[in-house]
């Protein structure tokens, strides 16, 4: 599971880079580089403390761990870049 989860952040990353790179605005460029970063380091946050590498932050996983409102701003995020992507070509 713990490879199928970080395989999902590096999809998550690479397609989050990508449109930042394919965008012809700034705006839009520099929105999908932001949401890019705060969903992935999120994640590897909150992977290192599983794994015993840094210490206790109480960051949840994206999509995974349980809380609403984490959850609702984790999706709105991922709403907002999927539509940057599109828009990117």
């Amino acid at each position: 599971m713990g490879g199928g989860l970080l395989a999902g952040f590096l999809v998550i990353l690479w397609r989050g880079l990508r449109a930042s790179l394919r965008m012809r605005d700034d705006f839009g460029r520099y929105l999908a580089l932001g949401v890019t970063v705060v969903i992935v380091v999120q994640g590897f946050i909150n992977m290192s403390v599983v794994l015993g590498i840094m210490p206790t932050k109480g960051i949840p996983l994206p999509m995974i761990s349980y809380g609403g409102s984490s959850l609702v701003s984790t999706l709105a995020l991922l709403g907002i870049l999927m539509n940057v992507s599109e828009h990117a070509g």
